[in-house]
């Protein structure tokens, strides 16, 4: 696909700070061995960058779901996407600890970017975990990028950030594999570590 140029209309009209600043998409997306038309979804969306670059990256035959439950984020992404003609790529406002607005057994590849400790923090980590895995299909894919578990002075308080090996037990609670784990992803930090992880699960 071509790049369009498309950038939100009202980048600011989203809730926390856009991850578009530090965390690479492109890069993301090119580890998660995708095959080019696959049903992807970007959970937490925000300001929809993250599923321009998959739009960018991916297949003319790819569709692209781009799901946030804040819904001027998604009435502002709706727009561009009208105003360029794009038709692959489907802003969803819903709640994923809830319902999400996708079948069952749909997509391929879910995509969190610094959502996971959200979850933590409002205790409903298996509510969150057991609506992703209803949308995704059989041997379909949830990857999880999240800030390491430092006491650190950047990302969300410490006591809800959750390791890799916290991440499994959760997901193995519903039937999830680890397919995945990737320790080197998001910002170059003091002392040669990176900021974040990506943790990839399979259902």
């Amino acid at each position: 696909m071509s790049d369009t140029g498309l950038h939100p209309s009202n980048g600011h009209r989203i809730q926390g700070r856009t991850t578009e600043s530090f965390i690479d998409a492109r890069d993301v997306i090119s580890r998660l061995d995708l095959k080019g038309d696959d049903v992807f979804m970007d959970a937490g969306c925000g300001d929809g960058h993250v599923a321009m670059e998959a739009y960018d990256m991916m297949d003319d035959t790819a569709t692209i779901y781009a799901v946030d439950i804040y819904e001027p984020s998604i009435e502002d992404f709706e727009k561009d996407l009208k105003k360029d003609g794009i038709t692959n790529v489907i802003p969803v406002q819903s709640d994923i600890t809830d319902r999400i607005a996708i079948d069952d057994d749909f997509v391929d590849m879910c995509l969190m970017i610094n959502v996971f400790h959200h979850f933590v923090s409002m205790e409903k980590t298996d509510e969150a975990i057991s609506e992703l895995k209803r949308v995704i299909k059989p041997e379909g894919k949830i990857a999880v990028i999240d800030y390491k578990k430092a006491d650190t002075d950047y990302g969300p308080p410490f006591k809800f950030k959750r390791s890799p090996e916290e991440l499994e037990k959760m997901f193995s609670k519903h039937d999830m594999k680890m397919v995945k784990l990737d320790t080197e992803v998001g910002e170059d930090l003091e002392g040669g570590i990176t900021s974040h992880y990506l943790i990839i699960f399979e259902k």
